[in-house]
């Protein structure tokens, strides 16, 4: 008997163990961690960049991510990825969030996602002056061919509003540029961002040209499903309350800076609000 009572008491422990422990919450983990990790891209600028001499990350993702630490007391941790990986990185819990993530039907089957943190339109990029001003119906014709880099979000918008047009699909942007540079694709299919950086660095491939209408998506923050809903709702809270004062667009414009880009390049109307 007395064994049973022994036996019962552990359990009792473990029990209130496991559920003290179930009942931490992320945001609490992550303060006992230390560190709120993140994942970033080599070479993304403006999202990310990581200086090669001290090996620091900038960019306006870590600037927003760093905010986020900021508030929570605990430092900023960055865990080199990759765009096609960082959603699993987020799914392993290598990482708390992802950030500058476009929030798909099939993504959302693996993360949850925060409210919009920015939006981004899609343009085209390019040199041709008759690309200027058309609408999108316009422009998918069998007589025009985009380049646009493999599996990104413009690839998926191109699939779909350029069904006729010809799409040369690469690995990476910038065989996507040089294609438009070489003459072997009439204009780049990109994003707002991008594309204002991208015509700043490479003035060969064109100016930043908005089809109508204007194609815009949400740019959000992925999560872990198995994050409490106190730790979604912050994150949903922190995107929405800096979007609408408008400090997520200060970081970005910020990042942009060095590239020669300032909110006058950006088209008439436009903002990365909403």
């Amino acid at each position: 008997m007395q064994i049973f009572a022994k036996l019962c008491s552990i359990a009792a422990v473990a029990a209130s163990l496991f559920a003290t422990s179930a009942s931490a919450g992320t945001i609490d983990d992550i303060r006992s961690r230390g560190v709120l990790r993140i994942p970033a891209i080599l070479n993304e600028v403006p999202y990310f960049n990581k200086d090669p001499r001290t090996g620091e990350w900038q960019g306006f993702v870590i600037d927003m991510a760093n905010d986020i630490a900021k508030t929570l007391d605990v430092k900023l941790e960055v865990v080199e990825s990759s765009w096609s990986n960082a959603i699993l990185d987020v799914q392993s819990g290598k990482v708390d969030m992802a950030f500058a993530v476009t929030a798909t039907p099939v993504r959302a089957m693996s993360v949850s996602f925060s409210d919009p943190t920015y939006y981004n339109s899609f343009v085209l990029v390019s040199a041709k002056d008759e690309l200027t001003g058309k609408a999108w119906n316009e422009l998918n014709d069998p007589k025009y061919t985009f380049a646009v880099d493999l599996g990104s979000a413009q690839d998926l918008m191109a699939t779909q509003y350029l069904p006729k047009a010809n799409i040369l699909r690469f690995k990476t942007r910038d065989e996507a540029i040089v294609a438009v540079t070489t003459g072997k694709a009439d204009g780049l299919v990109n994003t707002m961002l991008n594309g204002l950086v991208i015509a700043k660095k490479a003035p060969a491939v064109g100016s930043v040209k908005v089809p109508t209408p204007v194609l815009s998506t949400p740019s959000v923050i992925a999560v872990n499903y198995g994050a409490d809903e106190t730790f979604k709702s912050f994150v949903s809270a922190w995107a929405e309350y800096n979007r609408r004062i408008g400090n997520n667009q200060t970081w970005i414009l910020n990042s942009l800076k060095p590239f020669g880009v300032e909110l006058t390049d950006m088209p008439p109307g436009f903002g990365f609000g909403g």
